[in-house]
């Protein structure tokens, strides 16, 4: 671990106090306080409606569009097309109750972090059909309806074994390095400037991301994953962005969505 990272979370959130004898729990309890502290009449539960907790005018906005909300569609097209697919049915039985709680994890077996599209794509692959493309609608809109199906469900993400800890470590140092030509970290907006604006973008809190994707967005036209926000970010910081899926974006999410552990699942969501 890099001794600058840990010193920048010192910075940002005041409760470790000694670079490498942190634990992921410790970190997570030092996460959460930190946005407590910074945002003290929000309660907890509040952090998975992202910008919403930060605006009134923009919460009336939101409530009023989830009213008929623009990712039905892509619910009711998930899961016509995860129907579709029968092997799928095959690889997740328990789909229509919820599996969305159970990724993203760590596989002892492949010795890396499996998040949900990975896993659907392992499957297909496994029985010989074609795999989704990442970027497509497909598995965007796969993802939108299995999401729907674990809402309220607890995020309770786990780090089981060493080999787990060091992509969490891997995904926890990608979140606080500074990349690109603007020098800045995941960390530097989501979680300092977390409620700043950026130009005309009200910056959101890192705490519940995951819980709200995929999520549509106006200015995508459409349905978009948590990698592909991974990749907007690192492409606004003029950094080149890794391929969704990579093995960088999924220990980030992995790190990020242990962070939100204790909070629950949103999705899918609307975002401006």
């Amino acid at each position: 671990m890099k001794k600058s990272y840990y010193l920048l979370i010192i910075c940002l959130t005041s409760v470790i106090s000694t670079p490498g004898q942190t634990t992921p729990e410790n970190d997570r309890s030092a996460y959460q306080n930190y946005f407590k502290q910074k945002f003290p009449s929000i309660e907890l539960k509040e952090f998975i409606n992202g910008i919403y907790i930060l605006d009134s005018s923009l919460r009336e906005y939101w409530e009023a569009i989830e009213e008929f909300p623009p990712y039905e569609t892509a619910i009711e097209e998930g899961e016509i097309a995860f129907n579709n697919h029968k092997i799928l049915k095959q690889c997740f039985p328990k789909a229509t109750q919820g599996i969305v709680q159970n990724y993203p994890h760590f596989d002892r077996n492949t010795a890396q972090v499996i998040t949900l599209p990975l896993a659907i794509n392992t499957c297909l692959a496994k029985h010989g059909k074609p795999e989704l493309d990442y970027q497509q609608n497909t598995i965007i809109q796969m993802l939108a309806y299995l999401t729907y199906q674990s809402r309220g469900k607890r995020i309770a993400t786990k780090i089981p074994s060493a080999a787990a800890k060091n992509a969490y470590d891997k995904g926890m140092e990608f979140y606080y390095a500074r990349r690109g030509q603007l020098n800045l970290a995941c960390a530097h907006c989501h979680v300092d400037n977390a409620g700043q604006r950026m130009r005309a973008e009200l910056l959101s809190p890192g705490l519940g991301q995951p819980s709200h994707f995929p999520v549509y967005r106006a200015k995508w036209g459409g349905m978009g994953s948590l990698h592909r926000q991974f990749e907007r970010c690192n492409k606004r910081v003029r950094a080149k962005p890794f391929d969704l899926q990579s093995e960088e974006y999924r220990n980030l999410e992995y790190f990020l969505t242990y962070m939100s552990n204790g909070l629950t699942w949103n999705g899918p969501s609307v975002r401006d």
